[in-house]
């Protein structure tokens, strides 16, 4: 079993900045994962060629089961509203997270987290840099109980805050949620944490540790595997972890392999 996840930056490359269709379904093939999580998922915004960027990466996987969770209806960092129900926003652009497996989904449940009150000091990474107060997003949690050669799974997707204390809190929500569907449990994710507050504060264990952030030369890891240690049902071993490098986006995905 390969577990994976990828924040996509919408489908984004970092070279020429162009969103690819062709070019986002060959960095997921390349994957060969058989659950992945999403992250900064667009669809049907203008950006990202009003696709469907989760429908893209299942086709790419083959796989018959994925589902788009959308965190706001808009664009982060124009104008957006939070996502107040799941039939919200039709029509509109969304942004949120994804999850596709090929394994088939028993059923599937959705978490929604509040954004942080307050706008937070960010580091813009554009040609003039500089600091500037960014507003928060809501964020989202997306959990699937699948059948897996292994027995049924929980696995969930989701993509933190980037203000701190404010992930961590969230990171307390996600596991308390997650607590509620039958083990064993895995996250997959863009936390915004590194490895070590992300075990610490989430009680879980880490299935892979490799820097993820940023893509170029990654040299602290914001994406996570991690694994309910508390369960009674362990999963199996892990045999191999990688962070290859991609055409897209400004993170590196997390690839996990368990046999």
């Amino acid at each position: 079993m390969r577990l994976a996840t990828f924040n996509l930056l919408h489908g984004r490359s970092p070279h020429d900045g162009l969103v690819d269709e062709n070019r986002l379904a060959a960095a997921v093939a390349t994957l060969d994962a058989d659950i992945l999580a999403l992250q900064e998922v667009d669809r049907d915004q203008s950006r990202s060629n009003h696709l469907d960027l989760t429908a893209i990466a299942a086709r790419a996987m083959n796989a018959p089961e994925h589902r788009f969770a959308a965190a706001v209806v808009g664009t982060p960092g124009e104008r957006f509203r939070p996502l107040t129900h799941d039939d919200d926003g039709h029509g509109e652009p969304l942004y949120g997270i994804g999850l596709v497996s090929r394994y088939p989904v028993r059923s599937w449940q959705v978490t929604r987290l509040a954004s942080a009150p307050v706008r937070s000091p960010v580091l813009d990474p554009g040609p003039g840099g500089g600091i500037i107060l960014l507003r928060d997003e809501p964020r989202v949690v997306l959990a699937a109980i699948l059948d897996t050669p292994y027995g049924p799974i929980t696995a969930a997707a989701t993509h933190l805050s980037f203000v701190p204390g404010w992930n961590l809190r969230q990171l307390r929500q996600v596991i308390r949620a997650l607590r509620t569907l039958p083990p064993p449990r895995i996250l997959l994710g863009d936390l915004n944490l590194p490895a070590g507050l992300a075990t610490l504060v989430s009680g879980w264990r880490s299935l892979g540790h490799r820097p993820t952030y940023p893509a170029r030369q990654p040299r602290v890891q914001l994406d996570h595997i991690l694994a309910d240690p508390r369960d009674g049902h362990p999963l199996p071993a892990v045999t191999a972890v990688d962070a290859p490098i991609a055409t897209i986006s400004d993170h590196r995905p997390l690839v996990v392999d368990l046999a």
